[in-house]
């Protein structure tokens, strides 16, 4: 399902491999630069979504699913900053979380990957259509 939004030949993906490759050794190897930090924990909070292991309340609409993979990304990048032997450079955070959620929008701008998302979870019988105008532009979902 992951390769739907982050193939094996994205950056995301790449960058989670080598962070999850690299918690496996104890030695100097854990010092991860910004987008590493970043389009990993892009690619974790999409995954941890996707699971749906601790999903409690689902998310209704492209603002609250954008909202849920954003503190997901948070949750990442912290344990991934843990886990380096680096500290960021200032500013890092800040430039951390912002290429992660740049990552995370561009998923969800995707064709109707925002709306499949929303759809994982829920019971078919509850699944949303979109809802199109005269115009054929899709207004809202039922």
């Amino acid at each position: 399902m992951m390769d739907r939004f982050y193939s094996q030949n994205t950056p995301e993906y790449r960058a989670h491999a080598r962070i999850r490759d690299d918690a496996l050794w104890e030695g100097e190897q854990s010092s991860f630069n910004e987008t590493l930090i970043a389009l990993g924990a892009a690619y974790q909070a999409l995954a941890r979504y996707i699971s749906g292991a601790d999903i409690y309340l689902m998310p209704r609409s492209a603002a609250e699913l954008e909202s849920k993979l954003r503190r997901y990304v948070y949750d990442a990048v912290h344990n991934t900053i843990a886990q380096s032997k680096s500290p960021l450079e200032v500013g890092g955070y800040s430039r951390v979380l912002s290429i992660a959620e740049q990552s995370i929008r561009s998923v969800l701008t995707t064709g109707n990957n925002t709306q499949d998302l929303l759809n994982l979870h829920v019971r078919r019988s509850e699944r949303r259509q979109p809802i199109d105008d005269s115009h054929g532009r899709v207004v809202a979902t039922k």
